[in-house]
């Protein structure tokens, strides 16, 4: 964060200054919220949750460095006392970011979100310095604290915006309002929490109503190919720059194809010219998450050479996200249990289609949480999708939803041999230990709340070191 003195932080909170003998020391360090990465000068925020009161943590902190606490009461120790830590931390933020001046983009919608922010960074980084969102902190907690970690040389800072209601995307523009904002698709993800795929397409394009008008730099940069998201234009004053595979994309992908390891290859167009990528990501999703970086990139002045370079050498960022491991004795985990929802589930089986060709394949899912009325019939779905690919075995994994799975998978054509249910994950490693062989490829995936990374690590350490091929 940039240097700010507990005074002038205490000012910009409207808080309170308890046991600090001298408010001109400054806040140098990181604002945290877990006691375990403070260093020196950092800012700890005590929040209170279900299991743990970050209060209890004050003394702690200060005798490992910490500057003070921003709290909701007093501590013992140095501390700013708030009525409201989260409020406090966010005008904290909107502060800090309005100081620095930096170029903010946003992006949000249903499915690539971490995956497109981490390669947004990695192509803007070899610009100037970037700051972005670690994994997947995107809510009104993790969103000021990104923007906090930015200082005076951050030129660039990219930040991932999500939603589970109306309002939850104004009210995070607003805490760091963005001059480039990036819907990428309008799904099913949370669908059992708005209602509909129009309350979704509400939410996500907040978005754009937050940016400033073209006349002042402001971009909405939309996806073509979906027509919920192309519709935004109409809700905005910034100017609007579509990317996708559409021949009126201004920044487009033609000749997409899959690599035989089913890596995405596609020649990218845009306004200043054209290059090639070939990317070492997995899945043909990702070419509209590439398009959607380049487009962003294009806006801030890359070339379309350097864009393409920069796609090309990127790679997944964040863990248990189409994560690529190859064991010794030749099986390949392609562990993307972090979440799940029906487009990203099609689009990792798809990607276990292509890189299986020749090869045996296995599809370890799970529940698709959220989804609400629709949970049946896309669960349904996702099963009959798995036979259509000629996926080799499905293992559906947990309780009713994962029945669905099987059932699905069982009247779209599989009879017993090609799909199974079974109750656990240990179940599933069970299974997989003992019928997997050499040449096999695993895709393993369900919402995180399932755990099925375990079984992608059960699995690694069955077939002792694995080596890494690609992310």
């Amino acid at each position: 964060m940039i240097a700010l003195s507990l005074a002038e932080i205490a000012a910009v909170v409207g808080g309170q200054t308890y046991d600090i003998p001298d408010p001109s020391v400054q806040v140098t360090g990181p604002v945290v919220r877990d006691s375990r990465e403070v260093e020196p000068g950092s800012l700890f925020v005590a929040f209170v949750g279900e299991r743990v009161d970050g209060h209890d943590y004050a003394r702690a902190v200060v005798e490992a460095g910490a500057a003070a606490v921003l709290a909701s009461r007093p501590v013992g120790v140095p501390a700013i006392v708030v009525d409201d830590v989260q409020a406090a931390l966010g005008a904290l933020a909107r502060h800090v970011v309005r100081t620095l001046g930096t170029t903010l983009v946003a992006l949000t919608g249903s499915a690539g979100k971490t995956s497109t922010k981490d390669l947004i960074a990695q192509v803007l980084r070899r610009k100037a310095p970037t700051v972005f969102t670690p994994g997947s902190l995107n809510n009104e907690i993790g969103l000021p604290l990104t923007a906090l970690s930015a200082t005076e040389e951050t030129r660039f800072l990219v930040l991932e915006m999500g939603a589970r209601g109306i309002g939850h995307i104004r009210y995070l523009a607003d805490l760091t309002p963005p001059r480039i904002g990036l819907v990428l698709n309008v799904g099913t993800a949370h669908i059992g929490e708005f209602g509909g795929r129009e309350q979704i397409a509400q939410a996500k394009g907040e978005l754009v109503e937050s940016l400033p008008p073209a006349s002042e730099g402001g971009t909405a940069v939309l996806n073509a190919d979906d027509p919920l998201v192309r519709a935004m234009a109409s809700r905005t004053q910034a100017k609007v720059v579509l990317f996708g595979e559409s021949g009126e994309a201004d920044v487009r992908a033609e000749n997409v194809r899959l690599t035989d390891t089913g890596q995405p290859a596609f020649r990218l167009h845009t306004p200043s010219g054209a290059s090639d990528v070939t990317m070492r990501l997995y899945g043909e999703h990702h070419v509209s998450n590439a398009l959607a970086a380049a487009a962003v990139a294009h806006e801030l002045g890359m070339s379309a050479e350097e864009i393409a370079t920069a796609l090309s050498e990127a790679g997944s960022l964040s863990r248990w996200r189409m994560e690529v491991t190859e064991r010794p004795d030749g099986v390949t985990i392609v562990n993307d249990a972090y979440n799940a929802n029906p487009e990203s589930m099609r689009a990792a089986l798809r990607a276990l289609a292509a890189m299986g060709t020749g090869r045996r394949t296995w599809a370890v899912l799970g529940k698709m949480a959220e989804l609400g009325d629709e949970a049946l019939a896309e669960h349904d779905a996702v099963g009959r999708l798995a036979v259509r690919l000629n996926v080799g075995k499905l293992v559906a994994v947990g309780g009713r939803e994962a029945a669905w799975l099987q059932l699905g998978a069982y009247n779209e054509g599989s009879w017993g041999e090609e799909s199974v249910h079974v109750s656990d994950a240990q179940a599933a490693v069970d299974l997989l230990r003992s019928e997997l062989r050499p040449g096999d490829v695993v895709l393993v995936k369900a919402s995180r709340s399932v755990g099925l990374e375990g079984v992608a690590q059960a699995l690694l350490e069955t077939g002792a070191e694995g080596e890494v091929v690609a992310r």
